[in-house]
This record gives C-alpha cells, structure tokens and sequence, in this order.
C-alpha cells in the first residue's frame, strides 16, 4: 500500500522576515521561485540567500538571517545519480524518484547530463537520497556534487545604457544582444522568477535566470558615466 505524503505547509514569508529580523537564521523548504514576494526581502534587518542548486533553478530554498551574521550555507546539495542499466529518459528517472517516496518538499530540480541526472535535496529527503542503491529497480551510484551543478559565481562590473533586461542580460552573460532576446521571445528567460519581456527593466536586488546561461543577480549601480550610461555590479552565475 502506498503510503500518502501530506503536503507541505503553506510558505509565509512574511512570517519568516519577522523571525529573521527577531534574531533567527530560518529556511523554508524547497518552494517555487516565483513565489517570492522579493520586495520584502528589501529590509535592512535581514539578509536573504536563495539557492536551488542550479543557476535558473524553478525550486529554491530561501533561507534568512539577521542583518548581523555575514554569510549562511544554502541548504542544499546537488546529487548525481547514475543507472548502472542504460536507458533511463529524464520522465522515466523522475517516475522513479516519486514512487522512492523521499520528502517532496525537500525535493528541488531534477536535470539530466549526459546520461546521468542532477537531484537538488535538502534535509531527509537529502539524506535519503545519498543513501539509495537501487532506484525504480535498477542499481545505482549517488554522488553529492556540491551546493551548485554550476561552474561558480563571479562578480562583474559592465557598462550598459539602460536598464533593460536584454541589455543586462547580454553584457553579464557575454552574448549577443540578439541571442538574449531570442532567449526571451521562446520564455527562457525569468525575472525573480517570472516569465520576462524584453521591454522590463531590472533594479537592484533583482535576480535574472537564462536557461542554458545562468543567473544574474543585480547588485548595485556603481555609478553614472558622462555619456549617460551606467556601470553595474552584477553577480554572475554559470
């Protein structure tokens, strides 16, 4: 018989600013990007880290703290996960890993990479997960990889005339301004979580996510050039 999961409680992010401005360092399980309401994360009480264990991850955890405490760990670890049978597509892994019947909430992405597959976990479920030798009836091996699938995050200072994300976008992540746009005619390209239109413009404390690019989160402006243009620090993930 198979055992029903209940689900996970409902995300009050409103609730977790006031503990992490009372002086606590709290972490919500894995949620929705686009369930961030980020303007509440602008409080000069609280520091914030959202982290999904890939640079345009969909489900992330956020974790907050008091304004005071430098840096936190995210939370999460990615997991590699290789059949020792070939033949496994991402829709067949992903069938097994629910039937596994890990903590969904501590569940986040799940990616496939040359014939292996990504598993972002927290908690239990993380736990659970690296200690898997057979998975859907086949054998196999589970590597943790890290806090990140991603090559690491750099930060940059460009020059750009406008705010415009297919302006940011392209100067932070090296590419064509073409190319960008192309990324968000077809919906590749998300701000703060949501679908983006070219015409939007990012600010400060925004996060902008390109898939098969990465992330970008805004900084800051540094400053305003003579010719009117902005130079930006920008945090770049790849």
């Amino acid at each position: 018989m198979t055992q029903k999961q209940t689900p996970p409680p409902a995300f009050k992010l409103q609730t977790l600013v006031a503990q992490a401005a009372g002086g606590r360092v709290v972490r919500s399980a894995f949620i929705e990007a686009d369930s961030i309401d980020r303007r509440l994360l602008h409080n000069d009480e609280i520091g914030s880290l959202i982290a999904g264990g890939f640079p345009d991850a969909r489900r992330v955890i956020l974790t907050l703290h008091p304004a005071h405490v430098p840096s936190v760990d995210s939370g999460v670890s990615v997991f590699r996960v290789t059949s020792q049978t070939p033949g496994w597509d991402l829709q067949d892994f992903a069938v097994a890993l629910r039937r596994a019947e890990l903590p969904e909430d501590g569940l986040g992405d799940v990616r496939e990479e040359r014939g292996t597959f990504l598993v972002a976990a927290t908690g239990k479920a993380a736990r659970e997960l690296a200690g898997l030798t057979v998975l859907g009836g086949r054998e196999v091996d589970v590597e943790d990889i890290g806090e990140s699938a991603g090559r690491g995050a750099k930060v940059r200072e460009v020059v750009v005339p406008s705010m415009r994300i297919d302006v940011v976008g392209a100067k932070g992540f090296g590419v064509s301004r073409a190319y960008f746009q192309q990324g968000v005619e077809t919906g590749k390209v998300r701000l703060n979580g949501q679908v983006a239109r070219a015409s939007a413009e990012i600010r400060e404390g925004d996060s902008l996510a390109a898939e098969g690019l990465g992330r970008i989160d805004f900084k800051r402006v540094v400053n305003e050039t003579r010719r009117g243009n902005y130079k930006v620090e920008l945090n770049v993930e790849k």
